[in-house]
C-alpha cells in the first residue's frame, strides 16, 4: 500500500478485532526491514515490524491510551 511513495499501513487484525489505523506517526526501514509506528482507532499505539524477505509482520511494541478524565488532576 503505498501513497506518495510511501508505504502506509491501513488496518490490522489483533485478538479477532479489525482495529483501523487513524494515525501514522512514523516509519523507518533498512536493507529488509520496515517499521510502522502508528496510532490505531482504539487510542492505542503500536510498532509493527514486516520482514521484507518474508513477508511476516510482528508486533513489537504495544502502547495503551491513557484514560481521559479520571483520577489525578
Amino acid at each position: 500500500m503505498e501513497e506518495g511513495g510511501a508505504e502506509k499501513l491501513r488496518r490490522f487484525w489483533l485478538n479477532g478485532r479489525q482495529i483501523e489505523v487513524t494515525e501514522s506517526i512514523d516509519q523507518w526501514h533498512g536493507a529488509d526491514y520496515r517499521y510502522f509506528k502508528v496510532r490505531g482507532s482504539d487510542g492505542n499505539i503500536y510498532i509493527f515490524h514486516r520482514d521484507d524477505f518474508s513477508m511476516e509482520w510482528a508486533l513489537t511494541m504495544y502502547e495503551r491510551a491513557h484514560s481521559r478524565g479520571g483520577g489525578d488532576p
